[in-house]
């Protein structure tokens, strides 16, 4: 694997970071520290930059409107994207295209009239709705919602939990049972939020204080068979095979914040005097900061890794598990150090460290916890005879 960048990568790096330093870092000065938005006016100007760019619709395919990019360069625009206060949640406020379902790739031309091309235009929100009350890290077995097949409809009832902005949604990507238990028995709906039986229950507030979770209860819930997703009991298939490609971007956005902890602590350490002397001359000091580098160059290897396989074609789950586990881990270790390294100022909202360490703590969950990747790893080194 060549970590050395192509000229061409290298000017994107550049252009990215001094798009995220000149123009989405002086903006947060003004917001509140937890925001996850930016004022319309300036989202709209700096989208329009982003276009002028280039790389509006990252996670959008080329024949779909999106610009070329591979995995290997949209990693390394997720670690320049991640290296601001929010960038752990909302990497520049979404002003590059923000999180697609890209699920919705594999709908019928109808479909994508419908559904796909709205939401590519920023017309229309979408949810994805995969986890619920009786477990996330294991949908294939937990996913307990029920779809019975009533002439041209399916009638939907259950409950989902941790559905990122259904309240904000129109229409999202909503996986329920069809079949026996296991993969073969889930199927992927579209989902108007709009319909009758479709019910946004409440609001889930986590760590992120200004952000939240939503709970679903479908009672009822009239679904006409046009809107199944790929075929019938092909829902996991569908989902799983997108989640595996989208945790090394998602891997990288951590190594993004751990990059920035890192810099501000180095830099604090120079200027930060104790006792007579600098910090940075500090041995206790010095280590930390060494183990920030060497766990920084480690999950950098191994997202690029990851990525450089599923550019070539080559099986990557176990890589893609890896470099998710990984940087979720190292990059909480890495701020938690930046933190201590900065003292008191290390836990106020004047700096975004912070928000960081509650955000990252998250992502050890979201996407696969640390322990679901765990096991998918050890079925790979074992064999399939693990369950």
């Amino acid at each position: 694997m060549d970590l050395a960048l192509t000229e061409e990568q290298q000017l994107i790096v550049d252009m990215v970071r001094r798009f995220v330093r000149e123009e989405i870092v002086p903006l947060e000065a003004d917001l509140d520290p937890d925001a996850d938005e930016l004022p319309a006016e300036d989202f709209d100007r700096l989208v329009e930059m982003v276009k002028n760019m280039g790389l509006y619709g990252l996670d959008t395919p080329p024949e779909y409107g999106g610009p070329e990019i591979d995995l290997v360069t949209r990693c390394l625009i997720a670690i320049e994207c991640g290296q601001h206060r929010a960038g752990l949640y909302a990497p520049c406020y979404y002003v590059f295209g923000g999180a697609r379902q890209a699920q919705l790739f594999e709908a019928t031309a109808e479909q994508q009239d419908k559904y796909l091309y709205p939401m590519l235009d920023g017309k229309k929100k979408v949810f994805f709705a995969l986890s619920e009350p009786s477990g996330g890290s294991d949908p294939a077995r937990a996913i307990q919602t029920r779809a019975v097949r009533d002439g041209d409809d399916w009638i939907l009832n259950g409950t989902k939990l941790w559905i990122s902005g259904a309240d904000r949604a129109d229409y999202g990507l909503l996986f329920a049972r069809t079949g026996g238990p296991g993969r073969g028995g889930v199927t992927a709906f579209i989902v108007e939020t709009q319909w009758e039986g479709f019910n946004v229950r409440r609001a889930v507030h986590t760590l992120r204080s200004a952000k939240y979770a939503n709970e679903i209860e479908l009672t009822d819930l009239r679904v006409p068979h046009e809107n199944i997703l790929g075929q019938e009991g092909g829902g996991f298939a569908i989902a799983n095979d997108r989640l595996m490609r989208q945790r090394i971007p998602y891997a990288a956005e951590c190594i993004g914040i751990a990059v920035k902890a890192n810099e501000m602590a180095v830099e604090y350490s120079k200027i930060r005097e104790t006792f007579g002397a600098p910090l940075s001359e500090r041995q206790g000091i010095q280590w930390m900061l060494v183990e920030n580098e060497i766990d920084i160059r480690a999950m950098k290897w191994l997202t690029f890794d990851a990525a450089c396989k599923a550019d070539r074609g080559d099986p990557f789950r176990t890589e893609s598990a890896i470099a998710k586990l990984q940087c979720s881990e190292l990059s909480g270790k890495v701020v938690d150090r930046s933190m201590q390294i900065h003292g008191g100022l290390g836990v106020a909202k004047d700096l975004p460290l912070e928000r960081w360490y509650r955000e990252i703590r998250i992502r050890r969950i979201g996407e696969g916890p640390s322990e679901v990747q765990k096991h998918v790893i050890a079925r790979d080194i074992i064999g399939s005879g693990l369950r």
